[in-house]
């Protein structure tokens, strides 16, 4: 339950329309305060608040009229900007990074405060009166109608410096790659896979034979896994004396009637076992970056891609890719990946799970960047040097042989691609740094 909560939430945040409709709902409070403010506070326009509030009805009127029509008009403005914005992220950046546009927190919050200060000022503008000689002028009401349009003036500047800020590649690229490095505790955290034992093929398949039922519970929809709950799958085995293997995980495409989990027990499952198990996790249209670290790296990689293209061939842009894929590999070198066996407090083996490790982490970043980069001396020259860099900061063997092999590949395509002599020979000078420490 608190899994599909966190989703909800996640998803609420993420939405375009949360800010701007939270802005409303703030501004309808703020006016009714004022209002009553106002009401209970009979303000003089003397000295130099003269200069400052309205003085009758007319001018109130006058000025929330004003202030209404700029900030819808404004408001318009911003969307169309937003929408220009998008349209370009779309044909140069690809389709998978325009929710990081439309997620982007200053773009909801202008559009939010133009919205929500037209409708302060319309909720002003509805009170006051001057009928039946009883006139009410809501002064205080009006003055925090003019400060907030003086502060969206400065709003729109900031907001077309950010826009123009944020359509450039090495800051979309930068984006991505601050995203991927905070997430990195939520992907991989300090417990888990605790106990980091990794069992034998044959040793799990022994304690598989120890339970006398097997059952497969698959997904009730098609889409992609975004969340499992490990903590609720640990719990539920714990407490019915259960083995799971957890078939896919979080980022993998399902269809409907796929084994997410097979369920290995001493007695067969009752339905609201299974009702609770097919809860443990959620399948979404869309793949998102809270429990998939690959995703954020193929936003980048998708970057990096378009830039290798022939329509838009930018060098530039994709060694950038290359330079902040290697930044994540080299953290990534320094966490602990967890285990694909979890066991109790007991010992016992309870899950089974598919997990990330270096290599397809490592594979995941470099192996479509190599495949298209083929033909661009310079992409495959600082291609190498990442790898060269990642090595250096590798902490086990595993590690550096995943990255010796991607440089050999790395090798063997630039043989196959490179013409020049001595853009190959400055290739394999940089390859030996790395190929001289395991000797």
């Amino acid at each position: 339950m608190m899994l599909r909560i966190l989703s909800a939430w996640n998803g609420l945040k993420a939405s375009f329309w949360f800010i701007p409709m939270l802005f409303i709902a703030l501004s309808l409070l703020g006016a009714v305060g004022a209002i009553t403010l106002d009401a209970a506070v009979d303000l003089e326009p003397e000295g130099v608040l003269r200069y400052l509030l309205p003085g009758d009805v007319d001018s109130a009127r006058g000025v929330l009229s004003t202030i209404s029509g700029a900030m819808i008009g404004v408001a318009g403005t911003v969307f169309s900007i937003t929408l220009v914005a998008l349209t370009l992220a779309n044909s140069q950046f690809g389709s998978h990074l325009l929710r990081n546009f439309m997620h982007d927190r200053t773009n909801q919050v202008v559009l939010g405060s133009y919205i929500s200060t037209f409708v302060y000022s319309l909720t002003v503008l509805n009170v006051i009166d001057d009928s039946d000689g009883d006139t009410f002028i809501p002064v205080v009401s009006v003055l925090v109608a003019m400060i907030a349009a003086v502060a969206n003036i400065f709003l729109l500047i900031v907001f077309i410096h950010h826009i123009a800020m944020s359509i450039q590649a090495d800051h979309v690229v930068s984006d991505v790659s601050s995203t991927l490095s905070k997430n990195l505790d939520t992907y991989f955290p300090e417990d888990a896979g605790e106990d980091s034992r990794v069992l034998s093929d044959e040793e799990v398949e022994g304690r598989r034979r120890g339970y006398l039922q097997k059952a497969d519970i698959g997904t009730l929809k098609d889409g992609y896994i975004q969340y499992i709950d490990y903590d609720a799958l640990m719990a539920a085995a714990e407490d019915r004396g259960l083995l799971i293997d957890v078939r896919f995980r979080p980022g993998d495409h399902v269809v409907k009637g796929d084994r997410v989990l097979t369920v290995f027990s001493g007695e067969e499952l009752a339905d609201d076992a299974i009702s609770m198990l097919q809860q443990i996790w959620i399948v979404g249209r869309t793949r998102t970056a809270y429990q998939d670290p690959e995703f954020s790296i193929h936003q980048m990689v998708e970057v990096a891609l378009r830039a290798l293209s022939p329509g838009i061939n930018d060098p530039y842009t994709a060694m950038t890719c290359i330079d902040n894929l290697a930044s994540a590999m080299c953290e990534l070198t320094t966490v602990r990946f967890p285990s694909p066996h979890r066991f109790d407090g007991q010992g016992e083996l309870r899950i089974t799970a598919d997990v990330l490790d270096f290599e397809g982490m490592l594979g995941a970043a470099f192996n479509q960047v190599r495949q298209n980069a083929e033909g661009s001396p310079s992409v495959i020259i600082r291609l190498m040097e990442a790898l060269v860099t990642i090595g250096s900061f590798a902490r086990n063997d595993e590690q550096r042989r995943a990255v010796r092999k991607h440089a050999r590949m790395v090798l063997r395509s630039a043989e196959r691609t490179i013409k020049e002599e001595s853009d190959l020979q400055d290739l394999k000078d940089r390859s030996a740094l790395l190929f001289a420490e395991s000797q």
